[in-house]
């Protein structure tokens, strides 16, 4: 079988950005789109040296993006980050797309492969959202529903997300407040996540054995992406009395079969926007 690591995306390269756009909504939208390609905090002084703009044509916009819940002030009063409204905003495009229903149809023929509940996963923020999920028939099973959110730390998801990042990135993401233990096996000390996050690159796949829910196992891999990391995956979830860790690495080839195909839906979609446009 071969498993395809997770690797570390490389650092973004140092270019200018351009914002473009011919009224001022759509220079918000541009300067929006430069935030958003960014994964760390951002200033005034920054996006003036980035950009080229002036200050003060800067802080007027970041103000306006700032008074829209799209943009939040840091509490050092010069540091900017992505608002609430903006990733609500993000979340629901993921959640609605118009590719949903391919996406729905190889879940659940994923599910009716391997016989347990299957979902198709998001990071957000420090958690995990559950995009589409497909319940198994067996009568005892945990039932999660579309936009439910774990957190990441300790879902199987979450850790091979957090393996693309690097280990500044989170720590500015994890790294302010206690991991919270939701089960006697939850993960929450940053050091030993650290050394578990190494094996989960090294493999290419992540299990989580009764760290979120006492009695539930889960294994999850990466959708392939196109660009150097994905925010995508799959995973397959069941109790433990019907999955062992054993029996859920011979789910792998199925599970990277649904990733493949699902990676097929999520590249088709820009390249039918672009021949439509």
């Amino acid at each position: 079988m071969k498993i395809v690591p997770v690797t570390a995306s490389p650092a973004a390269a140092s270019t200018a950005a351009e914002i473009n756009g011919d009224t001022p909504t759509l220079r918000l939208i541009a300067l929006l789109e430069v935030v958003a390609s960014r994964d760390q905090l951002f200033s005034l002084q920054g996006l003036a040296e980035e950009t080229g703009l002036p200050k003060p044509t800067l802080h007027r916009m970041l103000q306006q993006l700032e008074s829209a819940g799209l943009l939040q002030r840091e509490g050092d009063g010069r540091h900017y980050s992505t608002g609430v409204r903006l990733r609500r905003l993000a979340e629901n495009l993921m959640l609605n797309n118009t590719y949903h229903g391919a996406r729905h149809a190889v879940l659940r023929h994923l599910v009716d492969e391997v016989g347990e509940s299957c979902n198709i996963t998001a990071l957000a923020g420090n958690e995990v959202v559950y995009l589409d999920r497909v319940e198994t028939a067996a009568p005892l099973r945990f039932y999660l529903h579309p936009g439910s959110r774990v957190p990441a730390h300790c879902s199987a998801s979450g850790k091979l997300l957090l393996a693309q990042m690097s280990p500044a990135q989170r720590r500015r993401l994890l790294g302010h407040a206690p991991l919270a233990a939701y089960t006697p096996k939850s993960v929450v000390d940053l050091e030993q996540l650290e050394q578990s996050l190494k094996d989960v690159r090294r493999d290419g796949y992540a299990l989580d054995i009764e760290e979120f829910l006492p009695g539930l196992l889960c294994v999850a891999v990466l959708v392939p992406s196109e660009n150097q990391r994905s925010n995508l995956c799959v995973a397959v979830q069941a109790p433990t009395m019907r999955l062992t860790p054993e029996s859920a690495l011979k789910l792998l080839p199925a599970l990277q079969r649904a990733a493949a195909s699902l990676a097929q839906i999520e590249t088709q979609a820009p390249r039918e926007q672009r021949a439509n446009a």
